[in-house]
């Protein structure tokens, strides 16, 4: 489903042809074409509402389709032209009767056998000279050729890589060196090259770098989704060649060849002690190669990407893209998931399911099916093994846990009554540490449900005159049912007072 948004962006925002959105989805275009006219026929208009899950989104497009007739078997033709030329006496003609042996009722007849494969044969068989339009495409690469770079301090020698891009029809060329052909380099290289010439092309060519496609199917690469991402940022479509066939990016191929050639070789014998060194001889000789005059045409790469690529480039984002790295993740049931030791919150009801984290050095995102469903500000280093919770992630239960406070205890209590919410707060001035108190304070609130709001306001009223500040003695009040036998100084006028003398009481001399 993630292909179908793709196939949608680049028609409707980058406004490509289905023959461009073809080769960048790796989809035939009769089938982007059929996903757009089920979008129109559907009603739908770009951009997508926000709240359209995936899963809505399918069924809109898809409705239960009525059973259709399975399609003829089609034999491979790679494994026939191996069998004709492996073994000496196989013919055609042989090869159709096995075919047909196999599928008796729904193969094809000879002729049509024999026509499909000499289609075939004819299509592989032609070569295709590539002619690319002004701002069309940006092929990348890197240089097989490493450059050593000596640390000062420590005498140890590290081989920076060389990232190459060169646009289609100029073959105006960008070169840097970086430390690695890791993913942060990878995308930082491209982000870099869209500064240098200024504007963003149609499409990117990359090769097939595990930084850059993750999966490099012959029919259908999925791209990296950090690579996925700084595309759409910059609005520009990723088609990548295909494996093993270096004729798709023949540019980058030749434009490899020249910087080696040009820039690397001049500098085989120069001791470079930084990155910076290094990039910074590299730009001299770029310069010199982009406008060294061609040999056989008129001008120099420089003069073509003015005349040619420059005005088609399209415009530069407002802002750079910030690098972004992106994680796959079950939620576990304490509802968090892990970003480098810190524990981010996502909706609990969520729990078990997989997510997407997408995490910069600023923010935490969280997505799921596509839709972003939490947004939290990245902890700083030293924050490791903590936690960032959104109270609305949580259940009732754990909320109401984490948002106790002594306020929020004394404003439940007055909303019971007066002496209620005296005794709470004398609760929790008698301890040390209010979190001692939140117990105590729970359980004088609960009595409410047992004994009713009115029996449980005269007991909290008889402790406080009595200054017996604990849930005990206000539970053991209710139990016996004293909650109206009031101290004698309280007394009302008419009643007998309780004793001050008894046999039992010691009295203060007792002690001393």
């Amino acid at each position: 489903m993630r292909k179908l948004r793709e196939i949608y962006r680049l028609r409707f925002e980058a406004g490509l042809s289905q023959r461009q959105i073809a080769r960048c989805v790796r989809a035939s275009a009769t089938t982007v074409g059929d996903y757009i006219k089920r979008f129109e026929d559907a009603g739908l208009t770009w951009p997508l509402p926000e709240d359209m899950s995936e899963a809505e989104l399918e069924k809109v497009l898809f409705p239960s389709p009525a059973p259709m007739a399975a399609p003829r078997p089609l034999p491979s033709w790679a494994e026939v032209q191996k069998e004709l030329k492996s073994h000496k006496g196989v013919t055609l003609k042989l090869l159709w009767k096995e075919y047909r042996e196999r599928h008796p009722e729904r193969g094809y007849s000879r002729s049509h056998y024999c026509e499909l494969y000499r289609a075939w044969r004819e299509e592989i068989d032609v070569t295709m000279r590539q002619d690319h339009l002004a701002g069309e495409k940006l092929f990348v690469d890197y240089a097989g050729v490493t450059v050593p770079v000596t640390d000062p301090k420590t005498g140890e020698i590290r081989q920076a890589q060389v990232f190459v891009a060169v646009l289609g029809a100029s073959n105006y060329t960008y070169a840097e060196a970086t430390w690695t052909q890791q993913l942060r380099d990878w995308i930082g290289s491209h982000v870099r090259a869209f500064a240098f010439f200024g504007g963003v092309p149609e499409l990117i060519v990359p090769d097939n770098l595990k930084a850059g496609v993750t999966s490099p199917c012959y029919y259908e690469p999925d791209l990296n989704r950090t690579y996925q991402d700084m595309a759409e940022h910059y609005g520009v479509a990723v088609a990548p060649a295909r494996v093993r066939r270096a004729q798709d990016k023949s540019s980058v191929e030749k434009a490899v060849q020249q910087v080696e050639r040009e820039i690397l070789a001049p500098l085989r014998n120069v001791a470079f002690f930084s990155l910076a060194a290094l990039n910074q001889e590299i730009r001299r000789l770029l310069k010199e190669h982009n406008e060294r005059a061609f040999q056989k045409l008129d001008g120099s790469r420089r003069s073509h990407f003015e005349e040619l690529d420059r005005p088609a480039l399209r415009a530069l984002p407002a802002d750079r893209y910030q690098y972004a790295d992106w994680k796959r993740q079950k939620l576990p049931p304490d509802y968090h998931v892990e970003v480098d030791g810190h524990y981010y919150s996502a909706p609990y009801q969520l729990k078990g399911r997989k997510l997407d984290v997408r995490y910069s050095e600023r923010t935490v995102e969280i997505f799921y099916k596509g839709q972003r469903i939490a947004s939290h500000a990245r902890s700083q280093a030293g924050r490791r093994g903590g936690k960032t919770t959104a109270t609305s992630h949580m259940p009732d239960r754990h909320r109401a846990y984490a948002e106790r406070s002594p306020e929020r205890y004394v404003l439940r209590a007055r909303k019971l009554g007066e002496a209620i919410g005296g005794l709470v707060e004398a609760i929790l001035e008698s301890r040390k540490h209010p979190q001692l108190a939140y117990k105590s304070c729970e359980g004088v609130l609960r009595l409410a449900r047992e004994y009713g709001t009115e029996r449980l306001e005269a007991a909290c009223r008889r402790a406080l005159l009595l200054r017996a500040h604990t849930y005990s003695h206000v539970r053991s009040t209710l139990e016996n049912g004293l909650e109206d036998d009031l101290p004698a100084d309280s007394a009302p006028s008419g009643e007998t007072p309780l004793p001050t003398v008894h046999v039992n009481l010691r009295g203060a001399g007792y002690y001393q």
